[in-house]
């Protein structure tokens, strides 16, 4: 498989997954599946990468931003849909490990100030790295702007294993949201490989308590 999927398939597989989808009284979030080969994690140069989607997917993402003071009347002001904590406050865990691990696993995601992320190591130690919370930096942008990409974002991560799986959407967006974004996801994910398209072997899509439906 050399060539990349069409819109067409992608909607055709969107519309499908509708058809399986059950009413919850949860919002659901719609996940891309997808398996890789010729591919070997011990041997190939891992590869990660972001890309800002064209439609918000994760629009209840639990954000805390480390901020400075600039950043912390910026979120006052804007009323920003996130928690808002200080160096001081972090200070205060004293660099317990458990304390900050519980602390930092609250959230799916964690900003600082520019001001203050070189700081942050010193303040905790090296344990939000170990757990996959080190903060991404929030410079002279607009910190509302920063909220809404980090929220339209998907990262993908060649770890140990060569099946990989994000969250694209939820099942309240429409079809061509849907499609827009699992369209833009793949094609990044392919210019990160390094025989593009060719390395991905299947696409499957799924909500969160849905079966799967097959794309590639």
């Amino acid at each position: 498989m050399t060539t990349k999927l069409t819109n067409s398939q992608v909607l055709e597989s969107v519309q499908q997954l509708r058809e399986v989808i059950k009413p919850r009284k949860f919002r659901e979030t719609v996940e891309l599946q997808v398996a890789l080969k010729d591919y070997d994690p011990a041997k190939d140069k891992r590869f990660v990468g972001t890309v800002r989607l064209p439609n918000v997917h994760r629009p209840s993402l639990k954000i805390c931003l480390i901020a400075d003071q600039r950043h912390a009347d910026e979120a006052k002001k804007e009323k920003l849909d996130i928690d808002v904590t200080s160096l001081d406050e972090l200070k205060k865990f004293n660099k317990d490990k458990k304390l900050v691990k519980k602390w930092a696993k609250q959230y799916s995601l964690l900003l600082a100030s520019d001001t203050v992320l070189k700081k942050v190591p010193t303040v905790v130690g090296p344990i939000l790295t170990r757990i996959g919370r080190f903060p991404t930096v929030v410079g002279k942008e607009s910190l509302a702007q920063k909220i809404v990409d980090t929220r339209a974002s998907v990262k993908f991560q060649l770890k140990k294993v060569t099946c990989m799986s994000t969250a694209v959407g939820t099942v309240e967006m429409t079809d061509d949201e849907l499609k827009s974004n699992i369209m833009m996801s793949l094609n990044f994910l392919a210019s990160l490989l390094k025989k593009g398209w060719h390395n991905i072997k299947s696409v499957y899509i799924k909500s969160t308590m849905s079966p799967s439906v097959k794309v590639l």
